[in-house]
């Protein structure tokens, strides 16, 4: 290693390292388990239940979230519900669930895949939890754009339950996390791997020693949608994510079918090899040092990055957004992580000895024809663009967080983004990239730490939405009027006709308030409340929703 990229080296190198072992402490259980693990698991399996299991008994209603009946054309925000779930798919969907999973295999055997997508189910409800805070306490600014995330729920949502300090700190930190974290794990690192797997695919000396030639290419196309701000990121990555969920996975089918007899003994493998003592430590540990190091368990739950992807949802309802992202984990770690895991598991390529993971999902292809591992670098070049587009709006909210919603900050912070891009494909960086890492996964401390103190007010919100869905209170959107996958923008008649009505309603308020006011009867406390209670119309039982008592009031914030 010499010139720039040993320089950068030994300048990083001792504070990544020391980040690192900070980070990733282990605790000396099953050979060793990063603290960071722990903290991941905890927070997925307390919100499982707390939402009473919501990712099962609301998949249903989920469907008809994402096809929009609950969502207007006129509701504050920029980008349909299936959008921001193609953002967030775009920045999850990448290098972890080809690399990663094939090293888990390696690590601990068929079995590991099975642990992956277990942990993938209850992962579904920190992403519903992310997503509808960020809904509730999201920006919508005067020129219709939004800012949102979890910085804006630590602060603002903090402060709501008399927390203001304590908030303003979690916000301003996970805001530097996130802000560094993202340049590595989000740019550095894909252009990293992208210049060097196609450089690698095409055999050409020239690009294998000037990887900036790849780098300037992805910048200049990443250039051209960043520009146009979340809108036209949203546009790109709805049409990208399909594109690329398709072909890999018409790949990885096209594998299973030449290799269709060694089939049934591979799922076998999976489900008993979990079980073993080799299939538990390798599927744990695997996972966490290299899916979560890697791939942030494939599906950057607990990260806080679904808080901001869906932050700028069209809706007045956040739970909604909740239901949506629910299916970002089920998606990427049950599905695309398990279809890797078949290909890898049904060839035997995972018995080579091979540590390379992209190598191995590579040799699992070319079972099928010499030119086929074309077709994977191809999906690799795309996950990694699509990851490059869906991490520049997550940094840029942060940007604007911490130095101000300005037209300077946002074009700083666009160049800084596409120059990024060309280093990273150009040097070695791997302290930078260790030290970027590190400060990823910090940004789950923060993020669980606040949704845990805003756990009553979450599951509050969520089963409100449920409770006034199943009683009809909150009815499906008129046909026309309802958020498409891509086809969200109001007409004007439509936008005069929501303000007619926000009118109407606020009149009618006014003048329910004013008969309020005027009755001598007004408030009257229902029997059965206590005094203590700080309503004077009392408040509900939230625990009997089930059975038929009333629905507590919203806390607004959307």
């Amino acid at each position: 290693m010499t010139g720039i990229d040993a320089a950068v080296e030994r300048f990083f190198g001792p504070i990544a390292n020391w980040l690192s072992a900070v980070v990733f402490f282990e605790v000396p259980v099953f050979g060793g388990i990063p603290v960071i693990v722990v903290w991941l698991m905890a927070a997925a399996l307390f919100l499982t239940v707390w939402l009473r299991f919501q990712p099962i008994t609301g998949l249903r209603h989920s469907i008809q979230v994402i096809r929009g009946r609950y969502t207007a054309k006129t509701d504050p925000g920029e980008v349909s519900s299936y959008q921001a779930l193609a953002t967030e798919l775009s920045g999850t969907v990448g290098l972890g669930n080809i690399a990663g999973v094939a090293v888990a295999i390696s690590a601990g055997g068929p079995g590991a895949a099975l642990w992956i997508a277990l942990f993938g189910v209850l992962s579904m409800s920190v992403k519903m939890a992310e997503a509808t805070l960020g809904v509730m306490f999201r920006r919508v600014n005067a020129d219709g754009t939004t800012e949102g995330g979890p910085m804006h729920y630590l602060r603002d949502g903090l402060a709501s339950i008399g927390r203001r300090r304590l908030g303003r700190v979690l916000a301003v930190l996970y805001a530097v996390f996130a802000l560094v974290g993202v340049f590595g794990a989000g740019n550095l690192f894909q252009s990293n791997q992208v210049a060097m797997i196609v450089a690698g695919a095409t055999g050409s000396e020239a690009l294998q020693s000037n990887g900036w030639i790849i780098g300037v290419v992805v910048a200049v196309l990443t250039a051209a949608v960043i520009l146009g701000g979340v809108k036209s990121i949203a546009r790109w990555t709805s049409a990208l994510t399909p594109a690329m969920a398709v072909l890999y996975t018409a790949c990885i089918l096209l594998i299973l079918v030449v290799n269709v007899t060694a089939l049934p003994q591979a799922l076998g493998q999976i489900v008993t090899g979990a079980f073993t003592a080799d299939g538990v430590t390798g599927g744990i540990i695997g996972v966490a040092v290299i899916g979560i190091q890697r791939a942030l368990f494939s599906n950057a739950a607990g990260v806080g990055s679904a808080g901001m992807a869906h932050s700028a949802s069209k809706t007045s309802e956040p739970a909604t957004e909740g239901f949506t992202a629910m299916w970002e984990p089920l998606i990427d770690s049950v599905g695309i992580c398990m279809l890797t895991a078949l290909a890898i598991v049904v060839t035997g390529v995972h018995t080579s000895g091979a540590e390379d993971g992209v190598a191995l999902t590579a040799s699992a292809f070319a079972t099928v024809t010499a030119w086929f591992p074309i077709l994977l670098t191809i999906a690799v070049a795309l996950f990694g663009f699509s990851t490059i587009l869906a991490y520049s709006y997550y940094g840029e909210l942060n940007a604007m967080y911490l130095f101000g919603n300005r037209a300077r900050v946002r074009t700083t912070f666009r160049l800084a983004w596409v120059l990024a891009i060309v280093v990273g494909a150009a040097i070695s960086l791997d302290s930078v990239i260790a030290f970027s890492d590190a400060m990823f996964f910090l940004m789950a401390v923060p993020n669980l730490l606040g949704i845990y103190f805003l756990a009553r007010v979450l599951r509050l919100e969520i089963l409100r939405h449920r409770y006034r869905v199943s009683v009809g209170a909150l009815t499906e959107v008129e046909p026309e009027l309802q958020v498409g996958m891509r086809d969200h923008e109001p007409t004007a008649e439509q936008v005069a006709a929501a303000h007619e009505r926000t009118a109407t309603e606020e009149l009618r308020l006014a003048e329910l308030h004013r008969r309020l006011a005027e009755d001598p009867g007004f408030p009257v406390r229902a029997e059965h409340h206590d005094e203590d209670l700080s309503s004077p119309m009392g408040a509900p039982d939230t625990d009997g929703w089930e059975s038929g008592d009333p629905a507590p009031t919203q806390p607004t914030g959307a």
